[in-house]
């Protein structure tokens, strides 16, 4: 008996494994094998990006018919969103203009009758019989005696009413020849293949966290009893798809530092000392607080990989300062990029005398530094004399090579391509890595975009910073704006005017062939048509570009001051020339393109106009108007606009209510589509199907937290019990180059 039972036992245990095994095959195979896919549904899927079984289970229903909230025609209420369902009595097609087609249904239940009318889908009349039953779900509106839907979505169900009575139709996306109706079918086969998947998350999270298993949550998602069922597979599904997510950016950051031997910064050294003794002013909590979770990173026994976010104005190059002087008191060297000449220069000029008076040494080096001085700078570096170097693009050259580097600072990171940091990285095998950005990420975002490194914040400006007031102005109005400016001139200080186009527009064609080239160039353009209102020797000529507009300001508007011009495409010495005329006050008022997004630093400027307002994003908007408010005299911004669009208008109105630019950041955020806040370059987040970063902040927060645990941990995945977890990270990132291999 004995023997029997031990038999029974291992061969169903061997029969579960070898469903776990199918079921892992399968889920991973051709989308070919599941019931119902033929050849042509396969081309139709293929299109869609639907390759594999998963692929196709990966396509969530976007919403759901709840047919348990179904309401009657008669006792839908007139002006709000309801599901109804009942038949079709008559189906019309009708054309009442060229190139309009609409689709008339006359619908009916046990209560009263429901006009339906659907523009541009002709379709429908050939899909749709008299007879049909029908689910529909959309906003109930009254006019000529019937109460009418105009495009709702709607169902064909299959059956009578009653047999769907509290029935919870998911719609899935669909689209050409394939229906919501038969993606459903091809879905609910693709599940009854994989039965038995194995579940990746480890137990002891699933239980923490009172989580479905994987298979139950996607049948669950997919086709739900109920709403709340629908709700707890959601929840699961997308504490997995960010937790497989941050995983993955972990063990890819730790993967690039293998091979190399990182150094432990010593961080309480005489250069870190003689800093902040040199400081001319206190840093803020703030600042104290991100110093030292960067040192923290840095005295490490392994390679620090860190991100610094900072605000427009909050300081973050004196912070990261104290992580050049640590490499300093390391005896070793530390290399900084800036993405132009302007703000390398700009870097080294601030932070030259700090670090003479804590005893490093630095040079700057860009495309324009003469020969001989760069032949310097290559022979300090070989030989270690030299110990911190800022420059632009200059450093990735293969003659700038460091005796050893064991720190790389990237200022404004995202405007640099992956190869061009990989490359700056591999100037110091092992090395730290600490990057700032400007850019106002909330911390969720950042998390889905960067979870590989540690971060740290800055949200608020030193209290010597004046800041800036930001107001709205029609395009009818612009004359206030130039009251405003006139007003700084005569107070003595100065004026940016932000132009969004370099020179007169081409041809459609041609625009978009510029817009190619420029986004390869040292700094990124935005591209935009500039309308003014006729004045004088400008009439019947409504396009200019900043040097239209310069000529315009200096002979009708700013009379006897100064009026510059700055745009990206000037030679590199005649940028940094026209900002240093600026910066020295022999310029009043420089008329630029986005060039000066980022790090120009003149505190006299107290006025800033931006002209087409509506046609920046409100993060580069942001960080424009940072460019003045920077003294101490409060900074006044006008954006001028034409727009009537209400998305924009509200946008707008946002940076009138705060000078925050987190908050600013969450706000666009939630504008958006879900789709559009990750996008799909991003290391892998477009895997991220379920979840919107705002909305689900709290489960991105938990996620990142438990996959760090984890990782450090088990930093290989070799237990166990994560057997499965690492064979997930492989089957789902690897393919794309990613991921545990």
């Amino acid at each position: 008996m004995g023997v029997d039972k031990h038999t029974t036992q291992r061969k169903a245990a061997r029969a579960l494994a070898s469903s776990r095994l199918s079921a892992v095959l399968a889920f991973d195979g051709p989308v070919s094998q599941v019931k119902g896919v033929s050849a042509g549904r396969a081309s139709v899927l293929a299109s869609w990006g639907v390759r594999t079984v998963r692929d196709l289970i990966d396509r969530f229903p976007h919403r759901y018919l709840d047919m348990s909230e179904r309401t009657t025609i008669a006792a839908a209420t007139i002006g709000q969103s309801c599901t109804v369902a009942g038949w079709i009595h008559e189906i019309k097609l009708k054309r009442p203009k060229p190139r309009l087609d609409l689709v008339e249904i006359t619908l009916r239940d046990a209560t009263g009758t429901l006009l339906v009318t659907c523009f541009r889908q002709p379709w429908l009349a050939d899909r749709l019989h008299e007879g049909d039953t029908v689910a529909l779900s959309g906003k109930i509106e009254f006019s000529y005696g019937f109460k009418r839907m105009t495009n709702p979505y709607l169902e064909v169900v299959e059956g009578s009413l009653d047999a769907v009575e509290g029935i919870i139709i998911p719609i899935h996306p669909a689209g050409g020849k394939l229906t919501a109706a038969w993606v459903r079918r091809l879905v609910s086969s693709a599940l009854s293949l994989c039965a038995g998947l194995d579940d990746p998350l480890p137990l002891d999270l699933r239980v923490q966290y009172r989580l479905m298993s994987r298979q139950t949550a996607l049948q669950c998602i997919h086709f739900p009893h109920t709403m709340d069922e629908a709700r707890l597979a959601r929840r699961r599904l997308a504490y997995e798809e960010v937790f497989l997510l941050e995983l993955n950016l972990m063990i890819s950051q730790r993967a690039e530092a293998q091979g190399a031997s990182p150094i432990a910064h010593r961080i309480d050294g005489p250069a870190v000392r003689a800093l902040a003794k040199a400081l001319p002013f206190t840093l803020t909590e703030e600042q104290m607080v991100a110093r030292d979770e960067i040192l923290h990173r840095m005295a490490a026994p392994t390679s620090a990989s860190h991100m610094l976010l900072g605000d427009v104005g909050t300081g973050k190059t004196a912070v990261a300062l104290f992580a050049l002087a640590a490499a300093t008191d390391s005896g070793n060297q530390a290399l900084m990029m800036a993405p132009t000449e302007v703000l390398a220069a700009q870097h080294a000029a601030s932070a030259g005398s700090l670090l003479d008076a804590a005893g490093v040494s630095w040079a700057l080096l860009t495309a324009s530094t003469p020969t001989d001085e760069r032949a310097c700078i290559r022979e300090g570096l070989s030989n270690g004399s030299l110990t911190v170097l800022f420059g632009t693009h200059a450093l990735l050259e293969p003659d700038i090579a460091p005796r050893s580097c064991s720190l790389v600072v990237i200022d404004e990171q995202q405007r640099f391509g992956v190869e061009q940091r990989r490359t700056l990285r591999e100037k110091g095998p092992g090395c730290d890595y600490l990057t700032l950005t400007a850019t106002p990420i909330p911390r969720t975002l950042a998390l889905a975009l960067y979870g590989g490194m540690t971060l740290s914040y800055l949200t608020k400006r030193p209290r010597n910073r004046a800041g800036t007031t930001t107001r709205v102005l029609v395009h009818s109005r612009r004359g206030e704006a130039y009251e405003i400016a006139r007003d700084a001139l005569d107070a003595g200080h100065q004026v940016f005017v932000v132009c969004p186009l370099i020179g007169k527009p081409a041809s459609d064609a041609q625009t978009k062939h510029t817009r190619e080239a420029a986004a390869d160039e040292e700094e990124g353009y935005a591209y935009a048509r500039i309308a003014i209102e006729d004045e004088g020797d400008l009439h019947d000529d409504d396009i200019h570009a900043a040097r239209e507009e310069a000529r315009f300001l200096q002979e009708k508007i700013f009379c006897g001051y100064s009026v510059g011009v700055l745009h990206g495409r000037m030679p590199a010495t005649e940028k940094r020339a026209s900002m240093e005329r600026f910066a020295a006050g022999e310029v009043d008022v420089l008329v630029a393109t986005t060039v000066i997004e980022v790090g120009i630093d003149v505190p006299n400027a107290t006025v800033m106009i931006v002209e087409d307002a509506d046609r920046f994003g409100l993060s580069q908007l942001h960080q424009l108007r940072g460019r003045v408010g920077r003294g101490d005299v409060p900074g006044e911004v006008c954006l001028i606009s034409s727009t009537k669009n209400p998305v924009a208008l509200e946008r707008l109105a946002a940076m009138e209510r705060t000078e925050n630019g987190f908050e600013l950041a969450e706000f666009d955020l939630s504008l958006r589509r879900e789709g559009d806040i990750l996008g799909n370059r991003q290391h892998g987040a477009s895997s991220l199907r379920l979840v919107n970063v705002i909305r689900d902040r709290a489960i991105v927060e938990t996620a990142y937290r438990d996959a760090r645990t984890l990782i450090e941990a088990d930093p290989d995945l070799s237990q166990p019990d994560h057997a499965a977890l690492r064979l997930e990270l492989s089957r789902t990132f690897s393919p794309h180059g990613e991921g545990v291999s």
